[in-house]
């Protein structure tokens, strides 16, 4: 969050937050004379329970508002909003905000305040009242049961507005919070309602009666709801192993990977390193929530930051405060960081990474979540090198093994695959050429095929070097290769292709490996008939390109003589 935005939250609560307490006691008056046991007891209770809270998504849920509710019934607003205020600082000071985050206690003593305040006028416009008069009649059950919903509703409204204004994150109505909200309320209110109901029979007794037990099941909701959380965690680690193990390349595996981990965990920064044989941690892929730290390449020694103490350990590792881990600190930790986890990536029983995640909250992860990122960890080895033999065997698939270019299969491929993502775009020339060296078989039967293959090799490095910026090569045929130049006119083409002639012809090739009888390397003078088409002046459909310029060769450079260039239009001015 901004800073102006966080000077702005302290402001708003400096200024509503005493203004509103004060005038809110001096309208209600609330009668407390005789109750102050009472009122200590409740306030154990709310604090003791607001110590057994739930995180769903990005807020907390917990069960004061079980409490809370007899206190309204009893006392009225003011002593309510005083017991939920003093439950949301205990939840706060439990979670232990840093000084980055420590803007949220404004927003939640703010936001509480507003929900007691709305559904307080709700419940007292519908005619409810406090203490005996709150359960006089059949009737009070509705004004006890708007106050109820409204609790819930204004929650989850005023938790999605807060998000949007201030995280920019899109405004969610229904969540699973929302759900949560519903479930624990469904639970908690109507104990609330039991602990208020015997508190006006027993007196402080039947706070104890009814608050006991209310603390047991709120300590074995947290408990069911942690166990829940694991179980889902472990579905989606298996989820995402499942789809890093896909065909793959390592930029799509790391690419597929850091949007998992930054879904599933409170991610501000994300270092995924790799183990060089020198023994050196080489970073591989950064990540940063807030786009405003680029990180250089980075080599770490064993034992240095973070990430290299869990390299040099072996194990993984949970710190949850800067303290813990400060003496690892390195010029490339983030500054604002908080709680950090660090795990190896292991493979064959050989550490060959380390993935380290930082958050700028103190006690951000839970320490299940070191579990679930080691086992994310030990998939991401696995799908790296299974992506690195996929990556190997695709290369190979598309390369000439000669000549190190790339083959037909794979032009024909990317000539369609091209073209279809230009979709309508008809404007934009796109040009090709074809040559073919002259008299190849006269090459190899004079000076062997070996030394055929040598000035395969030397004229493919040639063309490597003529090629520029955004063009294909590959090598088509035998001794046929082609450009694709995308962008070029028919004259840009051939202008192109007379450079590709003058490449091949003005320096002689060099043969070491010949079947002649002299010793030493041999010079062999080679030319090529080259033909160019373009596309939409020379044909109607861009796959037509190879024919038009397979046409522009043979019958405009080679039946012409060799060592030409030959446009397709050359072949179609006669007919004109």
């Amino acid at each position: 969050m901004s800073k102006q935005k966080i000077i702005g939250v302290w402001l708003v609560w400096a200024l509503i937050w005493p203004l509103s307490l004060v005038l809110i006691y001096n309208l209600e008056t609330p009668a407390v004379t005789g109750s102050r046991m009472n009122l200590m007891v409740f306030t154990l209770l709310t604090v003791i329970v607001a110590l057994f809270p739930l995180r769903i998504g990005n807020h907390p849920v917990f069960f004061t508002q079980g409490v809370a509710f007899a206190v309204f019934l009893q006392y009225g607003l003011f002593v309510e909003m005083a017991i939920s205020q003093m439950a949301v600082a205990v939840l706060l000071m439990k979670v232990r905000l840093s000084r980055h985050t420590m803007y949220r206690l404004p927003i939640n003593l703010l936001m509480f305040l507003a929900i007691s305040v709305i559904s307080a006028l709700l419940y007292e416009g519908m005619g409810g009242g406090h203490g005996p008069a709150a359960v006089d009649e059949f009737s009070d059950l509705f004004p006890i049961t708007a106050y109820a919903v409204s609790q819930i509703l204004l929650n989850q409204l005023f938790l999605s507005a807060i998000s949007k204004w201030l995280y920019r994150r899109p405004f969610q109505w229904f969540d699973q919070g929302l759900l949560w909200d519903v479930m624990t309320a469904g639970l908690v209110l109507p104990i609330g309602f039991v602990l208020f109901v015997v508190f006006l029979q027993f007196g402080i007794s039947g706070i104890f009666f009814v608050g006991i037990p209310f603390v047991f099941i709120s300590g074995m909701m947290m408990m069911y709801h942690n166990s829940s959380q694991v179980n889902d965690y472990l579905k989606k680690a298996s989820r995402i192993g499942h789809e890093l193990t896909g065909n793959l390349g390592v930029t799509d595996v790391l690419d597929l990977f850091v949007d998992h981990i930054t879904e599933l965990l409170p991610v501000d920064h994300l270092y995924v390193f790799d183990v060089k044989e020198s023994g050196q941690l080489n970073l591989i892929r950064f990540f940063d929530q807030s786009g405003g730290l680029d990180l250089p390449s980075i080599l770490l020694e064993k034992g240095q930051s973070v990430s290299g103490h869990t390299l040099l350990t072996g194990k993984g590792a949970y710190y949850k405060k800067r303290t813990e881990w400060r003496t690892l600190e390195s010029p490339y930790t983030p500054q604002a960081s908080e709680s950090v986890l660090s795990v190896p990536v292991v493979r064959n029983n050989d550490t060959v990474g380390v993935i380290t995640v930082y958050s700028n909250q103190k006690r951000a992860f839970l320490q299940f979540q070191l579990l679930i990122l080691t086992i994310l960890a030990n998939y991401l080895g696995v799908a790296i090198e299974n992506a690195r033999n996929y990556e190997k065997t695709k290369e190979e698939s598309e390369r000439c093994a000669l000549t190190g270019l790339y083959n037909y299969r794979y032009f024909d491929d990317y000539m369609k695959q091209s073209f279809l993502r230009r979709g309508g775009d008809e404007q934009e020339p796109v040009s090709l050429i074809l040559l073919d060296i002259d008299h190849f078989k006269k090459v190899n039967d004079t000076y062997g095929h070996e030394s055929g293959n040598e000035i395969l090799i030397e004229l493919s490095s040639r063309l490597r070097g003529a090629a520029e910026e955004g063009m294909t090569l590959a090598r088509y045929g035998g001794e046929e290769f082609v450009f694709l130049l995308p962008g070029f006119d028919e004259a840009a083409a051939l202008a192109f292709a007379h450079h590709v002639q003058a490449v091949i012809r003005e320096t002689p090739f060099t043969a070491y490996e010949h079947i002649l009888k002299s010793g030493g390397p041999v010079s062999i003078p080679v030319t090529a008939s080259i033909g160019a088409a373009t596309y939409p002046d020379s044909c109607e459909e861009p796959f037509d390109l190879i024919r038009q310029a397979d046409r522009a060769m043979y019958v405009g450079a080679k039946q012409r003589g060799r060592n030409r260039v030959a446009g397709y239009k050359d072949l179609i001015q006669p007919v004109q």
